[in-house]
């Protein structure tokens, strides 16, 4: 199911977009400014934005512009009020794939957005790739790239990572990753888990400020946010 992430201040226009979203088997979240919708945008894989221009603490345009840079394969459209020839290349300026002017026909956002996810879909299986925070995992070729980088991983680092990646911000327990990892069911005499998650800790981690990988006691590991 692609996610889409609405980003518009008036709460009824956002139910609207939301409801028909849902209606049409996506899922949807909703952010009534450009602040929460950055952080938003941080913490979920969003595989669409949909930003209104003239919204409170961060216009529409500047958030566009941020969220190109941090996810440039996610497409963005911009619904605006403002329709002149000027408005829109500003808007395609700071990195909008679709321009709608309000109001509009939903059934037309609907056509627009699956244009948008077609093409993204066809652009993932040609460059296929996990991005949390500051890292990216290239699954074509099987490594990590951190702050620009390179780290080399093996098969089962390799596995172990994008599994991670996969579910950041959840708590996985030693029995999820080594059901999913080594296809195997966790005893309480191996630690096998523990030995790779260090393994991958010192690869991704240890030179880096911020930590990704977070041990929760007593439940597993965690990835993303602390």
């Amino acid at each position: 199911m692609h996610k889409i992430l609405i980003v518009e201040d008036e709460p009824k226009v956002a139910s609207f977009i939301k409801k028909g979203l849902e209606e049409n088997y996506y899922e949807a979240d909703v952010a009534y400014d450009g602040i929460m919708a950055e952080k938003m945008a941080e913490q979920n894989n969003y595989h669409l934005y949909i930003l209104d221009i003239i919204i409170p603490h961060l216009n529409g345009l500047e958030l566009c512009k941020r969220l190109k840079r941090s996810r440039p394969s996610v497409p963005v459209i911009l619904l605006t009020a403002l329709g002149t020839t000027e408005d829109k290349l500003e808007g395609f300026d700071s990195g909008a794939d679709d321009y709608l002017v309000k109001p509009f026909e939903f059934r037309e956002l609907l056509a627009r957005i699956k244009v948008l996810l077609k093409r993204s879909d066809l652009d993932l299986d040609t460059v296929a790739r996990l991005v949390v925070e500051d890292l990216e995992l290239d699954l074509n070729k099987k490594i990590a790239i951190r702050q620009g980088v390179v780290i080399k991983l093996t098969a089962k680092e390799f596995l172990l990572l994008q599994y991670f990646m996969r579910n950041k911000n959840r708590v996985l327990s030693r029995n999820d990753i080594a059901e999913k990892v080594w296809d195997i069911n966790y005893e309480t005499d191996t630690n096998v888990v523990d030995v790779y998650v260090n393994f991958l800790r010192k690869k991704i981690d240890k030179n880096f400020d911020k930590k990704l990988i977070h041990t929760r006691i007593g439940l597993g590991y965690s990835f993303g946010e602390t």
